[in-house]
């Protein structure tokens, strides 16, 4: 079910955001506002990303198989890269027309833009609730995004207030070179997690050393070596190591597995060896 529910909350996000994207363009036109135009590209690129997010989502909740041992759960990080791409470019763009506008300010229609920032916190809003309580990284990067876009029309609604009572047009590029830092400054983050995973990384929320030092611990456990814990998605955790034993192995694996449950790690294989098998990983920690 919480699988369904992840497909079922981007979908629905999918539809929000690509239905006032249109809605957007259109009022950025109108009103000729590039801070508008700036978020409506990042909303295009979004719903592109949200399309292939909801696709690899139902893709990566796939069983395994002879093709994919572990499953399909890393599908869900392609649509991270794809996401970082666009908006990548997109911000790039949107970047170099209002650094132009810096130094050629144009008129704009600042009532136009007021009741589009309230219609644009409203939809994006709505979107954002959608996927907030999600656990997967898909959920959590689409919410991030999304929360860009709410955070975007609030300065967009600010900034149409002020220049209805000041005639201020330079703030419109000035908002939207912020928006497209901020923009740039997450697709960092996303990139170097994704690649964090991708590279196989120890997941952040587990504390290897306490790990360790817990199942080292355990009664007959005399050391442990070749530990490796990476994720598959941020979500689920994989740990492989060995453990030099004298006896009692097979209540030792059930303890060792209940330890790395409580670091969130669901998927474990355990090699026991006697404290004078050859084993050509041994390197004692």
């Amino acid at each position: 079910m919480p699988k369904e529910n992840s497909t079922k909350n981007i979908r629905i996000a999918f539809y929000l955001n690509l239905a006032f994207a249109f809605v957007e363009l259109i009022g950025g036109i109108i009103t000729n506002s590039v801070a508008i135009l700036s978020d409506t590209a990042h909303d295009f690129g979004d719903s592109i990303s949200l399309a292939i997010a909801w696709a690899l989502q139902k893709k990566s909740n796939k069983a395994k198989d002879d093709k994919y041992s572990y499953g399909y759960k890393r599908f869900s990080l392609l649509s991270s890269v794809i996401l970082s791409a666009i908006l990548l470019v997109g911000s790039i763009l949107i970047l170099k027309e209002a650094i132009g506008r810096l130094f050629n300010p144009q008129e704009v229609n600042a009532q136009g833009m007021l009741w589009l920032a309230i219609l644009g916190i409203i939809v994006n809003g709505l979107a954002a609730l959608s996927v907030k309580r999600g656990k997967t990284l898909n959920e959590r990067a689409v919410f991030l995004h999304i929360m860009e876009d709410v955070l975007g029309w609030i300065g967009v609604l600010v900034i149409s207030i002020v220049m209805i009572f000041v005639n201020l047009p330079i703030l419109d590029p000035i908002l939207s070179i912020g928006i497209s830092i901020w923009v740039l400054f997450n697709v960092y983050k996303n990139i170097r997690a994704t690649f964090n995973i991708l590279l196989q990384a120890c997941p952040k929320d587990v504390d290897v050393k306490k790990l360790t030092e817990e199942i080292k611990e355990i009664e007959d456990v005399l050391s442990i070596h070749d530990l490796h814990i990476w994720t598959q998605d941020g979500l689920s955790h994989v740990m492989t190591l060995h453990v030099v034993a004298e006896k009692n192995y097979e209540t030792i694996k059930i303890k060792v597995r209940e330890i790395a449950k409580t670091f969130n790690i669901d998927h474990v294989t355990i090699e026991l060896e006697g404290e004078d098998s050859a084993c050509e990983e041994k390197t004692q920690s």
